[in-house]
């Protein structure tokens, strides 16, 4: 689809139910937050009607909850022998939006919002449900349901059967991969009795997977009038064995209905001019001395050599495998040399963790491992850093490289899913590229790459200067992916 698509060419009024589990700012634990968050505010200016259906969780902030308005109550019968469940729906309007939350406290008023498949599996096979009863009951019929992962995966099944000749069957469905991962797999019985769903539909073409379990993602891709992934690269990545996650053949199948549309990024929350997380603000013309002014407060804040003429590489991940962070330890002692900084921010698998602590202890004033996630701190890598490591062994699309850019920090990356299609290589000899990138995932590539990126950044300082400046006039926005999506809604509207 062209880049070049003018609002004119769309007409006002299309009207999208997002269901998912969370959205920034009431609880997000991923990228899928963001998106839940940032996309239908892109669509709304575009004359799009929005509204955003979430689980009334417990932990959404109390600032938040002690806004919503009771909007009304029912039963709803769900399982397998009939029982029938409370179903409460809370609004609120924030920034112009509309957001009902799903309240039933016997699935959302404990622990956090994923707790473990098995109490998660009925927990989602409600949301979907009620969200689609939640819509007749307020007589607010959508044009299309945007359902996002596994656990909204069975609105498009449950749209196509036991709400066909409601009102809310008139709609069309979409439903988003995110990271295909995690997909809501189970036992066959499990999920009958939850869903209460025929037993025509627990066939290989819908649910089943083998003679005993049953995967919610597979069903919902299997009846959703259109799938999207966050990434074209990812959307044909997840036909082969490899990305596949064992779902490739299925999506193979329905390739026909299957779409790559990258994500994009809240260009207000994340904007170097306003940031007041930030030492110095600074924009394109500016960056270069502001960046300079950020990096000596965060090697001041981290206890790092203050040394402006460091080379500094950011890391701001969840710490699992996913995050290629077995290239990064594998590489760590060859990659760290006396003129280059490294800062690494985030949470997750312990030895990851370990290991980032023990490279702090080995290389004081060169390393430094913060791990636990601080917001504030996030900002201040990202304008303060030269470069963003990003080396992951597979990603959807991911958002860390758009942040880096947007600060003017250029990323170094694998070339996989979303990074693929948002970071060019540098080319040395017409100076054009974005950033540096590696295409197999080895560790002697990883290092090849970092060790070019940190000679190109001593070397040849205004080559790198101004790649800084092109990444900050890139187009990170989901200006142009909330057009692709609305062309998307309005050719399933007809």
């Amino acid at each position: 689809m062209p880049e070049n698509m003018e609002l004119s060419e769309f007409k006002p009024g299309t009207k999208v139910a997002f269901i998912g589990s969370e959205c920034y700012p009431f609880i997000k634990t991923g990228g899928l937050g963001d998106v839940m968050y940032a996309l239908p505010r892109a669509l709304a200016p575009m004359g799009c009607e929005v509204r955003v259906f979430l689980p009334c969780y417990r932990c959404i902030p109390e600032k938040y909850r002690s806004q919503m308005k009771h909007r009304g109550s029912f039963m709803m019968d769900l399982t397998q022998d009939g029982r029938s469940f409370f179903v409460g729906i809370m609004e609120l309007e924030l920034d112009g939006l509309i957001y009902d939350f799903i309240e039933n406290r016997e699935f959302f008023d404990w622990g956090n919002p994923y707790t473990g498949l098995w109490e998660d599996i009925p927990k989602y096979c409600y949301f979907s449900k009620a969200c689609l009863a939640a819509l007749n009951y307020l007589q607010w019929v959508p044009d299309v349901v945007h359902c996002h992962d596994w656990q909204a995966a069975l609105v498009p099944v449950y749209l196509r059967t036991r709400f066909d000749g409601t009102p809310v069957g008139n709609a069309r469905s979409v439903l988003t991969i995110h990271n295909l991962r995690f997909q809501g797999i189970c036992t066959i019985d499990h999920l009958k009795y939850w869903t209460g769903l025929p037993d025509f539909l627990f066939d290989y073409a819908v649910f089943k997977v083998n003679d005993r379990e049953a995967n919610m993602f597979k069903g919902g891709l299997a009846y959703a009038d259109r799938v999207t992934t966050v990434s074209e690269t990812y959307a044909e990545e997840i036909q082969t064995d490899f990305y596949g996650e064992g779902l490739n053949g299925h999506l193979s199948y329905h390739r026909e209905k299957l779409h790559g549309i990258v994500n994009g990024i809240d260009i207000d929350i994340w904007n170097s001019r306003t940031d007041r997380l930030l030492t110095a603000v600074y924009g394109e013309e500016n960056v270069l001395a502001a960046k300079a002014v950020n990096k000596k407060a965060l090697q001041e804040r981290l206890g790092l050599t203050v040394d402006e003429g460091k080379f500094v590489v950011g890391l701001i991940s969840r710490l699992t495998d996913q995050k290629g962070l077995d290239l990064i330890n594998a590489i760590f002692e060859q990659m760290i040399n006396d003129e280059i900084q490294v800062v690494i921010l985030g949470t997750g698998d312990p030895r990851y963790e370990n290991a980032f602590r023990y490279y702090e202890s080995v290389y004081p004033g060169q390393v430094c491992a913060y791990i636990k996630y601080d917001e504030s701190l996030a900002h201040q890598i990202y304008a303060g850093s030269d470069a963003l490591l990003v080396p992951s062994l597979f990603e959807p699309c991911g958002l860390t490289q758009l942040i880096a850019m947007r600060y003017g920090t250029v990323p170094i990356v694998r070339e996989t899913g979303g990074l693929k299609d948002t970071v060019a290589p540098y080319n040395e000899h017409t100076g054009e590229g974005n950033g540096f990138t590696f295409d197999q995932y080895r560790a002697d590539l990883l290092l090849k790459t970092v060790r070019y990126a940190q000679q190109v950044y001593t070397e040849d300082r205004d080559s790198w200067n101004r790649m800084v400046v092109r990444d900050m006039e890139k187009d990170v926005s989901w200006g142009l992916s909330a057009k692709l999506y609305l062309r998307l809604y309005e050719e399933l509207k007809g």
